[in-house]
């Protein structure tokens, strides 16, 4: 059986659905989740693996676990805001492309990313470029990659005297709130940054 398609039955399993609800759930008919877990359709499209990973309750990583990641070439990662960050991704094994960059805030942890065709995030605009290095807990003031209701955003963060974290994005009113209390969760870092400007 297909890796991919065993993952999905196991993961169905667990979850104690039938074929046809889960293509309910996904949109597809009970078919193509027969044919899924029996390995006879193996390319799945990215929306579709979107709506069985949130079928299933679980990450695309989860669902994608035993099966082989497509060979990716090296390159820029765009980052859109109702994705998953790329690391977090089938994709997660990309190798850095920063580790040999003379930079002191960069290392070889750090990713690459700029803003995919028609999207924009605070601090990042269109045909900027940033190094973000993932993480989960805040480490140091600065600019943070975040998930928030689905949606991916860019916000400042900076710790208070007090304690808590002051959270901003590029514009409007910046809410202070402690650390346990986040309304997101944590992504990554921002290290470095290099903005398109007009000759």
């Amino acid at each position: 059986m297909d890796a991919l398609g065993s993952r999905i039955k196991a993961l169905r399993l667990k979850a104690n659905l039938s074929k046809a609800a889960l293509a309910r759930r996904v949109g597809v008919s009970d078919v193509t989740i027969s044919y899924w877990e029996s390995g006879t359709i193996r390319q799945i499209g990215h929306e579709r693996l979107l709506a069985l990973a949130d079928a299933l309750d679980c990450t695309l990583a989860d669902l994608l676990e035993d099966t082989p990641a497509p060979s990716t070439p090296m390159g820029i990662l765009a980052l859109h805001a109702r994705e998953a960050a790329p690391w977090e991704r089938h994709d997660a094994s990309l190798i850095s492309l920063l580790g040999e960059l003379p930079l002191a805030r960069v290392d070889k942890d750090c990713h690459l990313i700029t803003p995919g065709p028609g999207e924009r995030f605070d601090f990042l605009d269109s045909g900027d470029l940033a190094a973000i290095r993932p993480l989960e807990t805040f480490q140091e003031d600065g600019l943070y990659l975040v998930a928030y209701l689905d949606r991916l955003a860019i916000r400042r963060l900076d710790r208070t005297p007090s304690g808590e974290l002051r959270i901003a994005g590029e514009h409007g009113t910046p809410e202070t709130l402690s650390l346990a209390a986040l309304p997101f969760r944590l992504l990554g870092q921002i290290r470095a940054r290099w903005q398109l400007r007009d000759a």
